[in-house]
């Protein structure tokens, strides 16, 4: 074989590599790109904005760590291949209107540790394959019934640490696959009927830490998968039993420790009762302590079995006892009242 011969036949096995390294796509500055994994890692780059020359195949997409204050209208336009888009401790606190445009595909989002204060109206337009959204430790305020719309396969809401006091009664409506909702160290007062009434799937459901002094009757009726129900360190008094009645599940534990609770013969029932239906499990009964009244606050609720009924049954027995005494007596003072005024007028119609 010629030499000629064989430097054709050499330059030809090198095409396809020529053809790779003109093809290869461009990196962001201060990013790392691994090309065999389709993951681009800017963390901690000092980057104030989304990158625009982001390789369109990305499939993993790490600007965390970073100086973002505005994610701009179609700021990943074009990463169809877009899986997963990590956001977390940025100082983030605009996300302007298709700003998630053409992320279809988007499995997992994390926005947590940043400056959010409201969610634009079409936040979840674009996110329809989106399974799991971190969005805690942010400022919000509110959720509205179309802040989360279009997520029907989210599994996992992460909305804790923030400062929602009040949500649309609807802002879960499209989360009918919820698995987790985490509402953990917010300002909420209310558990409203109708909240949760597409959350037959959910398992478990974090509200400790909150300011929830009012469950309402149907508001735990729908969650029929429930495993674990965290309800420490509200703000609740008392609890009415059948609330937890309609759980109907197979197998559900309860956190309820860390409340102001008013120690009376009546909770005392409801825990009772709580304790003896099978599948509702008080996980943390044996730490759940008296607020009130003044005589039983420090005290351990599950320390006073039935004590708090004697006492009351004692108190209620000394009342009625001391009614039906002075009931006596009164109708003792009438009846002599009675007798003496016949005998006056007796002894009137005598003289006469």
């Amino acid at each position: 074989m010629s030499t000629s011969c064989c430097k054709m036949l050499s330059l030809m096995s090198l095409l396809p590599l020529l053809n790779a390294t003109a093809s290869f796509r461009p990196c962001p500055g201060s990013c790392l790109c691994y090309r065999s994994s389709d993951l681009v890692d800017c963390r901690s780059s000092g980057l104030d904005q989304v990158p625009s020359d982001v390789p369109k195949g990305t499939w993993l997409l790490d600007l965390s760590g970073n100086k973002v204050e505005d994610v701009h209208t179609r700021s990943f336009m074009g990463l169809w291949a877009l899986r997963i888009l990590l956001l977390s401790n940025n100082s983030i606190h605009t996300l302007h209107p298709q700003a998630l445009l053409s992320l279809q595909f988007l499995e997992r989002l994390d926005l947590s540790f940043n400056r959010l204060r409201s969610l634009p109206p079409d936040f979840t337009q674009s996110l329809s394959s989106l399974q799991e959204l971190r969005l805690d430790h942010n400022l919000l305020k509110h959720l509205d019934s179309a802040s989360l719309e279009d997520s029907d396969n989210l599994r996992k809401l992460d909305l804790s640490h923030n400062r929602i006091q009040y949500m649309d009664v609807k802002a879960f409506n499209s989360l009918s696959r919820l698995r987790l909702l985490n509402l953990q160290g917010n300002r909420l007062n209310v558990l409203m009927n109708g909240l949760l009434s597409r959350q037959q799937a959910l398992e478990v459901l974090l509200l400790g830490h909150n300011n929830i002094s009012t469950i309402e009757a149907e508001a735990l009726a729908p969650l029929r998968s429930l495993t674990l129900l965290g309800l420490h360190g509200n703000q609740l008094e008392h609890i009415k039993f059948k609330t937890f009645l309609k759980l109907q599940t197979t197998s559900t534990h309860i956190q309820m420790s860390r409340n102001p609770w008013i120690c009376d013969c009546d909770l005392q029932r409801v825990f009772g009762k709580i304790q003896h239906v099978r599948h509702l499990h008080v996980e943390d009964y044996k730490d759940i302590v008296c607020h009130a009244p003044p005589q039983q606050a420090g005290s351990l609720l599950a320390s006073m079995d039935s004590q708090l009924c004697m006492a009351e049954t004692a108190t209620v027995l000394v009342i009625t006892i001391t009614v039906m005494i002075a009931v006596i007596g009164a109708l003792i003072k009438a009846e002599r009242n009675r007798k003496n005024k016949q005998a006056a007028s007796d002894a009137e119609s005598a003289e006469k």
